[in-house]
C-alpha cells in the first residue's frame, strides 16, 4: 500500500504477528480509509476480483469486514443489481480488464454505486471518461498480493511454479514471467509490513568449470534480483519505508529438500491434510441433530480460531490422541449428570484412546445429557472424530510400518534391500504409498532407477508408467547426484537444512559464498543490538529427529518442545522479539516446514515467517511433479 499518513514501525507498541499485521492493513487502511470525506453512508459494498477475494479470505473473516461497515460483498465479473444509494469499495488488481469493468460500473447516467475508490496508477486511463471522476471518493494503492495462510506463513499463489521453473523443457519466457510475478508478490509482503530485508539466496552450484549452469539452478538468484528491484522502487515511492535493514530474507528452492513434500509426517496438522482429503482447511463432519433426527453434516475450518486445533496441530498424532482422551474423559467425569443419565457412554469415553471406537450416536447421547455444554462438546467431539478417522486409516493401510521404513531410510538405518523386502511382503499397501516410498528411494539411490532397474522396480511395486514419471522427475529438483557423492549418513544431514540454515542466519554464521547477499548489511544490523536480542541457540539437529519408536512418542514434539508450551513462550516474548526472519521456498513448501518456523520462533526469539509459491500436501506435490515432463497436459488431466 502507499500510505500518506504516518506509519509507525511494526515493532512499536504491542507486537503483532505477521498475519495480524496483514489483517490490519486490509481492514484499517482499505475499509476505514473509505470513511473519509463528505460521506454520510454507513453501509458499503465491497467489490473484488478473483485474486483479491482470495487475499481477503485468507486474512479476514466475514465478521471482520461487516464490523467495518461492509454489508455486501460482490464479484467484479458477475452481473450485479444497481445500488446507487450505497458507496462502493473496489479492491481489485490494476489490470486493463478490471479497469474496463470498473468503468462499466461507474460511467453513464446511472452508475451502479455512489462513490468508488481505485488505485492511483489507473487514474490517467479513467480520466478519459469525464463522468467517472466525480464519482471517485478516495484513492489508495495496496501493495498486498499474497495470501496469509498462517500466523507465520504466506503463499504467492504461483501453483505452476514447479512446472514452469523446474520443467524438463525450459521456456525462459514463461519462467521469467513466473519469477517476475513471484518477486512482485514477495515484495508486497515487505511493503505491507514496512520492512526492508537483507536479501540472501542460494547460490548456483556448478559441479566444475566445464558444466553449464542451468536455468533451474539460477532460480533463487533471479528471484532475489527481482525482489531487490521491487524493494528499491518502494524506497523511492512509499512514504516511511525503511532506509536500512529491519529483517532478513533467505530465498531457497525445492532442491534444498526433495523428500519433505512426500514423506509421511505424523503431526496432527500434516496428517489431517495428508489423509483426510481436505478442501483447503475445510473439514466436513457429522454432528448430532438438535431435533433428535439423523446426524447433520457440518463444514468447519481447521484454523487458528479453534483453540484445540492450535494446541494440537504441531503434536504427533499419538500425542494428540492421548490429549483428546484426557480432555474428553476429564470433561465427562466433572459432569455427574452425564455419568448418571448416560452410564454406558461414560464407560465408553473412559476406555477411549484413539477415537476410532466412538460414533456420532455416542456423542449425540452426551449432548443430550449435557445440553448446556453443547458448544464445548461440539468443538471437542470434532477433533475426537478426526483423530479417530486418522487412526483407523493408519491401521487399515499399514501406515505405521511404512512410516518407520521411510524414517529408517532417510536416517540411514535401512537400505535398498529393506525396500525390496517390504514391497515383496506388503502387496496390500496402497499404490500411492508405494509411489511415495519409491520417490524417497529415488532421492537416495538414483542409480537404482537406471534402465531395466527402474522397470523392474515398477513391476515389483505394480505402478503405472504415469506413476514412474513422478519418480523419475525427482532428478529435476536437483540434489540427487550431489547426495551420491557421500554416504547415506551424510545424505540424512540434508534434513537439518531448514532448521540449520535459519539458525545460522539468526547467528550471522551463514556462508556468504553459498548464500550471498543482494545488499551489504548496515554496520549495526548484525551488531550489538541484534546480538543482545538473540538467544544462544543449541547445536542444530534434524527436523526429523530420531524417535524411539516413531509411533509411540513421549509428550513432546520432535525437537523437544511441547506444541502448546512453544506457542505460549513465543506469545509471551513477542514484545521482546528481534528482527523477523523470512524464508521463501520456490516450488512449494510443506506443513512440516511451517511447523519448524513456529518452533524456531521460540528458539531464536525472532519471528520466523515461511513463504512459498504454494503450500502443498503430498498428493498435490506428486501431481505437480508429474507435470514437469507432461507439457501437453493440464493439472486436471493427471490423477494420483
Amino acid at each position: 500500500m502507499s500510505y500518506s499518513d504516518s506509519d509507525s514501525s511494526s515493532y512499536g507498541g504491542d507486537y503483532k504477528n505477521f498475519k495480524q499485521i496483514t489483517r490490519e492493513r486490509l481492514l484499517y487502511e482499505m475499509l476505514r480509509s473509505a470513511k473519509t470525506g463528505k460521506s454520510k453512508s454507513t453501509w458499503k459494498v465491497l467489490i473484488m476480483d478473483r485474486l483479491t477475494v482470495k487475499i481477503m479470505s485468507y486474512a479476514c473473516k466475514m465478521a471482520d469486514i461487516t464490523q467495518e461497515g461492509v454489508s455486501l460483498v460482490e464479484d467484479l465479473y458477475r452481473r450485479r443489481q444497481p445500488l446507487p444509494s450505497m458507496e462502493a469499495i473496489y479492491f481489485i488488481q490494476p489490470t486493463k480488464e478490471n479497469v474496463v469493468a470498473f468503468l462499466s460500473d461507474m460511467s453513464g447516467k446511472s452508475p451502479l454505486y455512489k462513490n468508488s475508490p481505485i488505485s492511483r496508477e489507473l487514474v490517467t486511463h479513467i480520466k478519459k471518461d469525464s463522468t467517472v471522476l466525480p464519482r471517485i471518493g478516495a484513492l489508495r494503492e495496496m501493495n498486498l498480493e499474497y495470501f496469509a495462510v498462517d500466523s507465520q506463513g504466506f503463499v504467492t499463489d504461483d501453483e505452476r511454479a514447479l512446472e514452469e521453473l523446474f520443467g524438463d523443457e525450459e521456456s525462459s519466457q514463461k519462467a521469467d514471467a513466473c519469477l517476475n510475478v513471484m518477486a512482485t508478490r514477495i515484495a508486497t509482503v515487505f511493503a505491507s509490513l514496512r520492512e526492508f530485508p537483507l536479501v540472501r539466496y542460494r547460490a548456483a552450484k556448478s559441479l566444475d568449470a566445464m558444466t553449464i549452469t542451468t536455468f533451474r539452478d539460477l532460480v533463487p538468484t533471479k528471484l532475489a534480483a527481482g525482489v531487490w528491484n521491487c524493494l528499491m522502487k518502494y524506497k523511492q515511492t512509499i512514504q516511511n519505508f525503511p532506509m536500512s535493514e529491519t529483517c532478513e530474507l533467505l530465498i531457497l528452492d525445492r532442491s534444498v529438500d526433495q523428500i519433505a513434500p512426500i514423506i509421511h509426517e505424523w503431526t496432527y496438522d500434516a496428517i489431517c491434510h495428508d489423509l483426510l482429503n481436505l478442501e483447503g482447511n475445510k473439514y466436513v463432519h457429522e454432528v448430532p441433530s438438535k431435533t433428535d433426527g439423523p446426524p447433520e453434516k457440518k463444514e468447519v475450518l481447521l484454523e487458528e480460531h479453534d483453540p484445540i486445533w492450535v494446541e494440537l496441530r504441531h503434536a504427533h498424532i499419538a500425542d494428540a490422541s492421548e490429549r483428546l482422551h484426557e480432555k474428553m474423559t476429564g470433561f465427562v467425569s466433572k459432569n455427574k449428570a452425564a455419568q448418571i443419565q448416560n452410564g454406558s457412554s461414560y464407560d465408553l469415553f473412559l476406555s477411549y484412546r484413539d477415537g476410532s471406537n466412538l460414533s456420532t450416536r455416542d456423542l449425540q447421547k452426551l449432548v443430550q445429557a449435557l445440553p448446556q455444554y453443547s458448544e464445548q462438546i461440539d468443538k471437542l467431539s470434532l477433533h475426537v472424530e478426526i483423530a479417530g478417522k486418522i487412526n483407523r486409516i493408519i491401521r487399515e493401510t499399514g501406515l505405521r510400518e511404512l512410516g518407520q521404513l521411510e524414517q529408517d531410510l532417510v536416517f540411514g538405518d535401512a537400505g535398498f534391500k529393506d525396500v525390496i523386502k517390504f514391497l515383496t511382503a506388503k502387496e496390500d499397501i496402497t499404490r500411492e504409498n508405494k509411489l511415495r516410498l519409491l520417490m524417497i528411494v529415488a532421492s537416495i539411490y538414483p542409480e537404482k532407477f537406471e534402465g531395466e532397474k527402474g522397470l523392474n522396480l515398477m513391476k515389483l511395486a505394480k505402478l503405472t508408467a504415469d506413476d514412474m514419471t513422478a519418480v523419475n522427475n525427482m532428478r529435476l529438483l536437483g540434489g540427487a547426484l550431489e547426495s551420491k557423492k557421500s554416504t547415506i549418513g551424510a545424505f540424512s544431514l540434508k534434513f537439518d537444512i531448514h532448521k540449520e540454515l535459519v539458525e545460522k542466519l539468526g547467528k550471522n554464521e551463514l556462508s556468504k559464498d553459498d548464500y550471498p547477499c543482494m545488499n551489504d548489511p548496515s554496520p549495526t544490523f548484525h551488531g550489538t543490538t541484534l546480538s543482545a536480542l538473540t538467544h544462544e541457540v543449541p547445536a542444530a539437529h534434524s527436523m526429523r529427529s530420531r524417535r524411539t519408536p516413531t509411533w509411540a512418542r513421549p509428550r513432546s514434539s520432535d525437537d523437544g518442545y511441547s506444541s502448546d508450551s512453544v506457542l505460549k513462550h513465543a506469545s509471551s516474548d513477542f514484545k521482546k522479539m528481534g528482527q523477523r526472519i523470512f524464508v521463501f521456498i520456490v516450488g512449494g513448501a510443506t506443513r512440516s516446514e511451517l511447523r519448524v518456523c513456529h518452533k524456531l520462533t521460540a528458539k531464536l526469539n525472532r519471528e520466523v515467517v515461511l513463504g512459498s509459491s504454494s503450500l502443498d500436501d503430498p498428493p498435490q506435490f506428486i501431481t505437480k511433479l508429474k507435470m514437469l515432463t507432461a507439457h501437453e497436459l493440464s493439472l486436471d488431466d493427471i490423477q494420483i
